[in-house]
């Protein structure tokens, strides 16, 4: 069995939890993906920090507005009702607690729940944090979707972020291609995992002491 599932596969899977009628900013790189694969039954208001609220997904080839793109510049649609607004009006939303999810990327997060996600630190490091740490404390739940493994094989889930923080025990839920994490007060717990993964396998990897409540999930999820 495979011990990790594709990018697309996860972003898939992160829609598949975002609840009917969420107000939803999807971070700039992996996270946009999540837009292609949001229900079309489903009533999900995607807002993008540039400015709109009722961003849809991609476009289809050949049919790119070229002044309709999110915060990463990158081209995407509008639905019907959409809605253009000033960048000031944009970071009051997020700032005013009026997101209910956001989707952001991630260097490091801390087993409780500590966001590292607009630098490395290391000298000549670009700083990119955007409005990422607007939206990490202004969201009421703040999913991270990253690898669990950096590129040389270290853990992107650590016991506490050696890299600058984005902000302090705001993330809710970590979506990494070996397995879905929830954040509790009591650390980090096994909510899914993907291939051949497991909780001690997992725990390994990580250096981590990982809760397994992967039955539990897949029962609520079978109701």
């Amino acid at each position: 069995m495979s011990t990790h599932i594709s990018r697309t596969d996860l972003a898939r899977r992160i829609a598949a939890d975002i609840s009917e009628g969420s107000v939803v900013n999807l971070g700039i790189g992996a996270p946009t993906l999540v837009a292609n694969y949001l229900p079309d039954d489903t009533e999900v208001v995607l807002h993008t920090e540039n400015g709109m609220l009722g961003m849809g997904p991609a476009p289809e080839p050949g049919t790119v507005d070229p002044d309709l793109i999110n915060a990463g510049k990158q081209p995407v649609t509008a639905l019907k009702g959409a809605a253009y607004f000033h960048h000031a009006d944009s970071f009051a939303m997020m700032r005013g607690g009026h997101l209910d999810v956001c989707v952001l990327g991630a260097f490091q997060v801390s087993e409780t729940g500590d966001l590292a996600n607009w630098s490395t630190g290391e000298p000549g490091a670009i700083p990119a944090v955007g409005g990422a740490m607007d939206l990490a404390i202004g969201a009421k739940s703040v999913y991270v979707m990253t690898d669990l493994l950096t590129k040389q094989g270290t853990p992107k889930l650590v016991a506490a972020c050696s890299y600058p923080l984005t902000g302090v025990r705001c993330v809710t839920r970590i979506y990494t291609d070996h397995a879905v994490f929830d954040v509790t007060p009591d650390g980090l717990r096994v909510r899914e995992t993907f291939g051949d993964n497991t909780a001690d396998s997992l725990a390994a990897l990580t250096g981590l002491d990982l809760a397994d409540v992967t039955d539990a999930a897949a029962s609520l999820r079978g109701n």
